[in-house]
């Protein structure tokens, strides 16, 4: 696809895009650094690509004086399209996440690490394959936008209730209870877009800790919001 592009340029708007590849493969690699194996990064390239090309041909410079500015929220967004178009949260899916999570969490008590899909799957009396679908599928909704995860669940219904200024306010008083560091992890992986294993560098602390602080919030926002 790319190829056929840089051979035979049709269009001016094609060439503006060309010069901006290479960001699109970089956005597709550090968004595929936090997903599970199973997401293809050439599938999010491909997304990228086709949406910059897009975005070349209707692009005015008069109206916007950087691409790449007007593109990249866009392209980031058909990637994060593409991710949902999967359907990977059923009703019963969700409900299996929820049971792993409070597994997972009784677990840790009694053990430093996290148990095994097929010790999961024991626990919960499921398939070891319903288990390891259903992790992927939390897995890949931890890259979504916040107000995505809060969606996930019966709770979601509540977010429609109230406004977009008290979320926010919601959040801030939840964050203020967790330590220094805790508040560093959510600011790393939402605003920086680091990976759990650099996070887990900077700061000294596993990358199953960060992703239980991670669900822990989360939890915490639907909790609120319910209520």
């Amino acid at each position: 696809m790319i190829a056929a592009y840089t051979q035979d340029i049709k269009h001016k708007e094609d060439e503006l895009a060309i010069q901006y590849l290479p960001a699109v493969k970089a956005m597709a690699f550090r968004l595929k650094e936090r997903l599970p194996s199973s997401i293809d990064y050439m599938d999010l390239s491909a997304i990228g690509t086709e949406e910059l090309i897009k975005l070349a041909r209707r692009y005015d410079e008069k109206l916007n004086d950087s691409f790449w500015g007007y593109s990249k929220k866009r392209v980031y967004g058909a990637m994060l399209d593409y991710l949902r178009s999967l359907d990977i949260l059923s009703r019963a899916s969700r409900k299996l996440i929820k049971a792993i999570d409070y597994a997972v969490e009784e677990y840790r008590l009694t053990n430093e690490d996290e148990p095994t899909d097929l010790q999961l799957a024991l626990i919960l009396d499921e398939s070891e394959e319903k288990v390891h679908d259903a992790r992927i599928a939390s897995t890949i909704y931890t890259v979504m936008p916040l107000h995505d995860q809060l969606q996930v669940g019966d709770e979601g219904a509540a977010l429609a209730l109230i406004e977009k200024e008290e979320l926010v306010d919601v959040i801030k008083n939840i964050l203020i209870s967790y330590s220094e560091r805790e508040q560093l992890i959510i600011q790393f992986y939402y605003f920086e877009e680091l990976t759990l294993r650099e996070i887990s560098e900077i700061l000294n602390i596993t990358e199953s800790r960060i992703s239980q602080i991670h669900k822990s919030v989360i939890y915490k926002i639907k909790e609120s919001v319910e209520t």
